[in-house]
């Protein structure tokens, strides 16, 4: 196992996805090789990370710490590694199946190789759960697009798929990730240890189909265009254009086109085509008030977060009256606004009842609420997502979930959903 050769190939399948891939696709390679060589070792690194933290730094949620247990956290990470390996061989063999429906070339040894490589940007993306909530969900969830663009980017090379194929070739193998995904996940939540994420997830791609595809003749894929899969088909293609103004920008060798190219290819990602700065932290200052349901202001911080020249703006504060508290947090995502996108678009709706409470999500017009609440401890949450960007949430100890309704509505709400435009920008 060569260290420096998987971070040599880790860096240019990010940086330089285009080049790597004809690389990639001529090397001399085995299961053994693939799975061992390399895929061990990077589906180790979100391992390593959610042992950190569950077991070392602890999760803090509605006010209370829980840091898991040193032999419960190694044991989920190994079990995550081994679920990631077995994701990743269960996906080589649908690439494969599929390869003759999309004019590719059938090559089990190919297809390994498009399912570990492609991988690689949710894996390498899964450290950043160390991170606080906004900025390491964030960064998680544009690995998780980033590989769905590897994977088309890697079909034609590896698979020898048609360009013109290639996109459908790519939806159909995420679908089929999603369904690998969700069986692995029931399996893992049978013995006990949650959900453990690989390319595909729950409830991100909600699609629909117009009709059911034929595979034997090459077949065709409809997908709604107001779905969630339908979303993301519609950020691919602007990831497409911004991925030809990038190769333009290389063979010029202006430094300077490069970085505006780079940037307009993660604003076309994770903006919905749309370059966006957060708000100034004096404004986000503006929407926290002196007092919140009756309780004086204890604290409160704000800041605004930049990484992959993207921008998050967060401002957070607690209220109490030495009986009980209350936390506020409002967070812009800025930079991040199309995936809050591709949530609304998915139709999230969730009601889950216990002995105790509940938990529900619903959409109120054109915002995202969830309600959380446990009579036993009278503590709970209310948060909103307005108009794709803000989200605010109130959480802690209160008499009823109303209380803390109450309490987010009571703050300039309609203040903040009109600076829904605020620092965007066409992305060029």
């Amino acid at each position: 196992m060569d260290l420096g050769k998987i971070v040599a190939r880790i860096k240019s399948l990010l940086l330089t996805p285009k080049t790597e891939w004809p690389v990639i696709a001529e090397e001399n390679a085995t299961t053994s090789s693939l799975l061992v060589g390399y895929a061990l070792p990077v589906a180790a690194l979100p391992a390593i990370a959610g042992f950190i933290k569950t077991s070392i730094l602890g999760y803090g949620f509605l006010g209370v710490s829980v840091r898991g247990s040193m032999a419960g956290g190694l044991t989920t990470a190994i079990f995550s590694v081994v679920v990631s390996l077995i994701s990743v061989f269960v996906m080589g063999l649908i690439i494969n199946a599929l390869a003759p429906s999309f004019g590719g070339t059938k090559s089990s040894t190919q297809a390994l190789k498009t399912a570990c490589y492609a991988y690689t940007a949710g894996w390498v993306a899964g450290i950043f759960i160390l991170l606080s909530f906004a900025l390491g969900g964030l960064l998680m969830l544009i690995g998780m697009l980033y590989g769905c663009y590897l994977l088309f980017v890697g079909l034609p090379h590896t698979m020898k798929a048609p360009p013109e194929k290639a996109a459908g070739y790519a939806v159909v193998s995420i679908i089929a990730a999603i369904v690998v995904g969700w069986v692995l996940a029931a399996i893992v939540a049978s013995f006990g240890f949650g959900a453990l994420g690989g390319m595909g997830g729950h409830g991100m791609f909600g699609s629909r189909f117009g009709g059911t595809p034929n595979w034997s003749d090459g077949g065709s894929v409809t997908v709604d265009g107001n779905s969630a899969l339908g979303g993301l088909a519609a950020l691919g293609a602007k990831a497409e254009q911004a991925s030809k103004e990038m190769d333009a920008a290389q063979k010029s060798g202006d430094a300077q086109a490069q970085a505006r190219a780079a940037g307009n290819l993660v604003g076309a990602m994770v903006g919905g085509g749309q370059q966006v700065e957060s708000l100034p932290t004096e404004t986000m200052k503006t929407f926290v008030p002196a007092t919140l349901a009756g309780l004086a202001l204890v604290s409160s911080s704000t800041e605004r977060n930049g990484a992959m020249g993207m921008q998050v703006s967060e401002a957070k504060a607690q209220y109490g009256d030495g009986n009980h508290t209350l936390n506020l947090e409002i967070t812009d995502m800025g930079s991040a606004k199309g995936l809050l996108g591709l949530a609304s678009w998915a139709n999230i709706e969730e009601d889950k009842q216990t002995q105790t409470g509940y938990e529900k999500t619903y959409k109120q017009g054109e915002n995202i609420i969830h309600e959380e609440w446990d009579n036993a401890d009278k503590r709970g949450e209310y948060s909103a997502m307005l108009v794709g960007r803000f989200m605010v949430k109130v959480a802690g100890s209160a008499q009823s979930v109303d209380e803390l309704k109450s309490a987010v509505n009571s703050l300039n709400l309609a203040g903040l959903a009109a600076l829904r435009n605020e620092g965007v920008k066409p992305a060029n």
